[in-house]
């Protein structure tokens, strides 16, 4: 799977925000990035976008671009109504999906699992995405579809972070596996619950995704 530039560059700009290089209000200096990444403005100004698409940063018109760091309740809230907006993508795909589809899903866990052999965590949160993404496809309901993909941009940075947790890509990967036999079984509560629990943050993970947005926050 190829990766754009931009895509890279937003990357490295999320994982320098988590590790406290950049505080929250902190102006992402374009000049500066370009000549750190050894880029264009124009790549840079793309993972800008992506930046604040996601809520990570915002642009504030004739300052510049800012970052933001969404407090624990908003993010536990995100996360809240994206379990249950996945859920209900995991109740419709199970009625709707074909032989073919759990095929393409198969594959995707082989890729994942594949990641986690190599322990590449930006592998598999790619393959992940896919993943989620194809689930919301065969929920046959595109407006669900594009709210789920919107939400989902929104929390990609955080749900990238917490795989950084030990033993978490592992877990997903069991989580995986029970959400495809749910849609291979044609259970809709079962697609509902396992796709709720996969997404939400609960317990000891969200205490950990929140101190990392202390520490980077200083």
């Amino acid at each position: 799977m190829e990766i754009r530039r931009a895509d890279l560059i937003a990357d490295e700009l999320e994982e320098l925000v988590f590790a406290g290089e950049f505080q929250d209000g902190d102006r992402l200096d374009e000049v500066k990035l370009a000549t750190q990444f050894g880029v264009s403005r124009t790549p840079l100004r793309e993972a800008f976008q992506r930046l604040i698409a996601s809520g990570m940063a915002e642009q504030i018109p004739r300052r510049g671009v800012f970052v933001r760091q969404p407090g624990p309740v908003e993010l536990m809230e995100m996360f809240e109504t994206m379990a249950e907006i996945e859920g209900v993508c995991g109740r419709l795909a199970a009625l709707r999906i074909s032989d073919q589809a759990i095929d393409v899903l198969l594959e995707a866990n082989k890729r994942c699992q594949q990641a986690i052999d190599h322990n590449d965590m930006d592998d598999y949160y790619r393959e992940n995405e896919y993943f989620h993404h194809f689930i919301y496809k065969q929920s046959g309901n595109s407006f669900l579809e594009q709210e789920a993909l919107r939400l989902h941009r929104r929390l990609k940075p955080f749900r990238r972070h917490q795989l950084r947790v030990r033993g978490r890509m592992t877990q997903s990967m069991a989580e995986h596996v029970a959400i495809v036999s749910a849609l291979q079984a044609g259970d809709p509560e079962a697609a509902t619950e396992a796709l709720r629990g996969h997404v939400a943050i609960q317990g000891e993970k969200f205490h950990l995704l929140i101190s990392s947005l202390k520490t980077a926050k200083g």
